[in-house]
């Protein structure tokens, strides 16, 4: 397998699962400029331009964040990152929805954006309280978002990351903050997340000089 991935990007949350499951993969990072490590173009790879996108071994090419992680969860069912029950995979779904459309795209997306006006950062800015509140009842009764930890979580701990640069203070929200120390202090998460920093700062570097 190849994941496309940029530092600290969404990306994150699919080389966190392959790190869960133990699986083998080649990863391919894919700058600001939509060049690949190896000086490839990427909109040639994804016409959207995003990442992840996953190199299956077959050879087909898998995009969408949400799409990726239920894949590799599927793949590597001995890791439990997915429910066995049709009820639990369906609220699992559900909660990828949420993270995606509800926090990622409405809510950091344009908090995160430097193109974005006042006015558009305030709307988004707006939104995040019902949002934060919602997981904040969720988890105040629930150690991970449905069943034991999965790729639910580990999408949610990777958008939270980027909670203190988009402005977005979770002290108001004491079982969300918690819920994401405990998630970001897993061996795999850790891994992961100190690895891509590396490089993400790395690029940041690049781009400054």
């Amino acid at each position: 397998m190849e994941l496309y991935f940029s530092p600290m990007a969404c990306s994150l949350a699919s080389r966190v699962a392959l790190y869960e499951a133990g699986a083998e993969a080649r990863f391919t990072p894919v700058d600001k400029a939509k060049r690949t490590g190896d000086g490839g173009d990427y909109w040639q790879i994804n016409p959207m331009g995003q990442v992840p996108a996953l190199r299956t071994p077959e050879g087909w090419l898998l995009t969408e964040n949400a799409a990726v992680l239920q894949y590799l969860a599927e793949a590597h069912p001995a890791a439990g990152l997915l429910p066995t029950t049709a009820d639990g995979r369906a609220r699992v779904r559900q909660w990828l929805g949420f993270i995606g459309t509800e926090l990622h795209k409405a809510v950091f997306v344009p908090l995160l954006d430097p193109k974005a006006g006042a006015e558009v950062k305030a709307y988004a800015m707006d939104k995040a309280a019902l949002r934060l509140s919602v997981l904040e009842a969720h988890l105040r009764a629930h150690e991970h978002l449905e069943g034991g930890y999965g790729i639910a979580d580990i999408y949610l701990a990777v958008v939270l990351n980027w909670a203190p640069y988009a402005g977005v203070d979770l002290a108001p929200w004491p079982a969300v903050k918690a819920f994401h120390r405990r998630i970001n202090q897993r061996e795999a998460v850790a891994r992961a997340t100190r690895e891509e920093f590396a490089l993400y700062q790395e690029e940041q570097r690049r781009l400054a000089a």
